[in-house]
């Protein structure tokens, strides 16, 4: 299991020579609840990274920390909140933490898990998909929120483009 950082919802699942990195903004309520990363049963999260093809089955949200075993792992813009994004408040995002720990570990990709971490992260309006920016030599990916509030925005499409540029890296 991952350590859990003083003060943070969930633990980073963090280590050199990881292909992915997933961040979302924070962790939800269920998923502070929970302890474990997208653990609410509408976010369609673990069923997105299966259909994909990047883990071989479809993993519950308590084997979060498995994800290392497939080169995969998961961070959040704001460690110390839980909670629907507009609830967050307006310091929660951590920049400077997230910049540091994807230098220190320099994942293959770091994705997005919605278009409102990665505005949060990169100052401007995204789109879906790639980005120019990169973080060192982590390239940067933009993913449609897979949680049940923003289901009205799904679209699997980015996740299938995600899992074809991981797959040529």
């Amino acid at each position: 299991m991952p350590r859990k950082a003083e003060g943070h919802i969930l633990p980073d699942v963090l280590r050199p020579g990881l292909q992915l990195v997933f961040c979302g903004t924070a962790a939800g309520k269920r998923s502070a609840a929970e302890r474990a990363y997208y653990a609410h049963p509408g976010n369609l999260f673990w069923r997105a990274l299966y259909e994909a093809g990047l883990t071989p089955r479809q993993l519950t949200p308590s084997e979060f920390p498995n994800l290392l075993e497939y080169g995969i792992g998961l961070t959040d813009l704001a460690k110390r909140h839980s909670g629907n994004d507009d609830e967050l408040p307006r310091d929660a995002f951590d920049m400077a933490a997230l910049i540091t720990k994807i230098e220190r570990y320099q994942p293959r990709m770091l994705a997005f898990t919605s278009k409102n971490a990665a505005r949060a992260a990169l100052g401007r309006a995204v789109h879906y998909g790639l980005q120019t920016e990169a973080i060192g030599s982590t390239q940067l990916f933009v993913l449609p929120s897979p949680s049940g509030q923003a289901r009205g925005h799904w679209d699997f499409l980015p996740w299938e483009m995600l899992s074809d540029c991981i797959s040529k890296l």
